[in-house]
């Protein structure tokens, strides 16, 4: 009796052996999923780093900060391209003294991710609280975890793992919600040439001085004027004459 009752344990052992096999074999083709993205919003944050440019050499770049810090950029990509006064240099290319703008904007859109996975079968076998094998519309069984509180749709009631019995058709539904975060990132380097330096020992204006006006020196005219006369003259000889005869006789009267 106990070797009869040892054979029928041993053979339903065998039977639900297979029926996990087939449950593992056909297992991704039986559950259908589905999945769906919705959007709940999106935020833009943009960043502004200006700079000098100090050292360049090789591929290591030294930019001054607009705050003064020094920032070292080691080992920079050839790929890492600057516009600059509307030209596209490479690290090769920048100059001491350029002035570099970087601008990084970060988008971050909120998703929210749906999974919905739904099953629909015979009970072929229930475990309850914890497994269902179900036979499937192809004929094969797959079993099934029944997660905590998991309800079953049989026409039209919501039931139990222990509601459930062998030959009754149920579908079961899960829904999966997982929100997620998806950042983008967009980065672009703008810049300008310095100033060219003036120009050295070069005068800006020249100071002439006007030579001195020539001094005239006035001179007596030659003849007399048209108005002049001689009488002026004439009398003048006249006095001298008389002075001397005057003289004369002076003398005379003292010999």
């Amino acid at each position: 009796m106990n070797s009869k009752a040892g054979w029928i344990r041993a053979s339903r052992m065998l039977m639900v052996g297979a029926a996990c096999l087939a449950v593992i074999s056909s297992m991704s083709a039986q559950v259908k999923t589905k999945t769906s993205a919705a959007t709940q919003g999106a935020s833009v944050v943009t960043q502004v780093d200006r700079g000098e440019v100090v050292y360049v050499s090789g591929n290591d770049l030294v930019v001054k900060m607009e705050d003064g810090t020094i920032r070292h950029l080691a080992n920079v990509p050839e790929s890492a391209r600057a516009t600059v006064d509307g030209q596209q240099l490479g690290i090769h290319d920048l100059k001491v003294g350029m002035k570099l703008q970087r601008t990084i904007t970060t988008t971050t859109v909120s998703k929210v991710i749906t999974t919905v996975k739904s099953v629909t079968g015979k009970v072929w076998m229930v475990t309850p609280p914890n497994t269902v094998i179900l036979t499937m519309d192809d004929g094969k069984n797959q079993q099934f975890k029944i997660p905590n509180n998991q309800k079953f749709n049989i026409d039209g009631q919501m039931v139990d793992a222990w509601g459930l019995k062998k030959g009754m058709t149920i579908s079961a539904t899960k829904v999966i919600e997982t929100p997620v975060n998806v950042i983008s990132q967009s980065r672009s380097v703008t810049g300008s040439s310095p100033p060219p330096p003036p120009p050295v020992d070069v005068p800006i204006l020249v100071v002439e001085q006007a030579p001195a006006p020539a001094t005239e020196v006035a001179q007596a005219p030659k003849e007399l004027p048209k108005t002049g006369s001689e009488l002026p003259l004439i009398g003048l000889l006249g006095f001298l004459s008389l002075a001397s005869s005057l003289g004369l006789r002076t003398i005379r009267k003292c010999l």
